[in-house]
């Protein structure tokens, strides 16, 4: 699978370009604010129809225009696709597969597997629990269906639960039956989630672990740990525990929306004691473990997008993230840089075929 060409009109602040690929690496390099990133978030784009920076899909449009449009022609399983997400201000996104409509986007995930690896991961170490359960869901998603329709599922059950004790506060009233409908739904959705999810870290921490062993040339010991409350409580459980402090919270305070992920090098919290560079080649690590998850389920080898990762990283790290990208593991690749020099040089060690595009 690989992407021939994109298009782009008024997305962000790229007016109106089009680009045309090479199958293995393509490179965008340039001065900051040029576009760079916005081009891979076009890419990313079509992948998952919203941008893996900004949430509010609006902002994607470039500042006085009316809409914004991007096309992508891709190569998949020896046939042509054609992938079309667009916005108008005021209206529903729309998105597109060789011009049919899809109803519910959550149809087109995992279509084209694709793995981003920016320096906005940052988030991962230094947010809450909620940027890692994000992080763990969008893995399991692109290969489970399932998963992501009980992930949906839990998630409208939980904004409907919220609402019931933020009225029986409003009220002062408590219907205990009316709150125990939401409460089955929950323990069904949550149990199959937490399922998934501790069976898929059991199969992709290992994996993790080689990655960051190459990366690090072994200097280093990391791990990461599935933290839910689950490990210890069923579902019901925990809400009868927590049904007091929820009614005067007026929100649910346990469950599978509550699990975190935690990061360790050598025992200790990687957000307190790890480097630049160790915390940058943990998270490198980590996409790398993703892209290997997803090509062993999918039996596709997903699109990767290096946006700007080479920076804060010694020349030792930057080899090893080299020696991995020249195995054939890797398929379609996109990269962006500001220093064009180190890029060309970088690229060349890979002696696969690449084009650079100057913006």
């Amino acid at each position: 699978m690989y992407l021939q060409k994109i298009s782009l009109i008024n997305f962000k602040n790229l007016e109106s370009q089009s680009f045309d690929f090479q199958q293995k690496i393509n490179c965008f390099v340039g001065n900051n604010g040029v576009g760079k990133t916005n081009v891979l978030d076009a890419i990313y784009y079509l992948s998952f129809a919203k941008s893996y920076f900004n949430s509010v899909a609006v902002q994607n449009i470039k500042h006085g225009e009316a809409f914004f449009m991007v096309e992508g022609d891709y190569v998949l399983n020896d046939r042509n696709e054609k992938i079309v997400c667009s916005l108008k201000r005021g209206q529903k996104k729309v998105l597109k597969r060789n011009g049919k409509s899809y109803e519910k986007f959550s149809e087109h995930i995992g279509q084209i597997p694709l793995v981003i690896i920016s320096p906005a991961d940052r988030d991962l170490v230094t947010e809450g629990s909620d940027t890692r359960r994000k992080f763990i869901d969008g893995v399991i998603s692109q290969q489970n269906k399932t998963y992501l329709q009980n992930l949906i599922a839990y998630n409208k059950v939980i904004s409907q639960r919220n609402a019931l004790l933020k009225y029986f506060a409003a009220n002062r009233t408590f219907d205990a039956l009316n709150l125990s409908v939401y409460d089955d739904q929950l323990a069904l959705y949550g149990a199959e989630i937490y399922t998934i999810r501790k069976a898929f870290l059991e199969e992709f921490i290992p994996i993790f672990n080689k990655k960051y062993q190459v990366i690090s040339g072994g200097k280093e010991v990391v791990n990461l740990n599935y933290k839910s409350q689950l490990n210890d409580f069923s579902i019901p459980d925990l809400l009868k525990q927590s049904l007091e402090k929820d009614k005067i919270l007026q929100y649910t305070t346990a469950g599978i929306h509550k699990d975190d992920l935690s990061f360790e090098i050598e025992t200790y919290p990687i957000k307190k004691f790890g480097s630049q560079g160790q915390q940058k080649s943990f998270l490198i690590a980590l996409k790398f473990a993703q892209f290997e998850f997803i090509k062993q389920q999918s039996n596709v080898v997903p699109i990767l997008l290096l946006d700007d990762i080479f920076d804060k990283l010694d020349e030792n790290r930057v080899s090893q993230i080299i020696d991995l990208v020249n195995k054939d593991e890797f398929g379609q690749i996109f990269i962006t840089d500001t220093h064009s020099e180190r890029t060309e040089d970088i690229v060349k060690q890979s002696n696969k075929p690449y084009q650079i595009f100057k913006l």
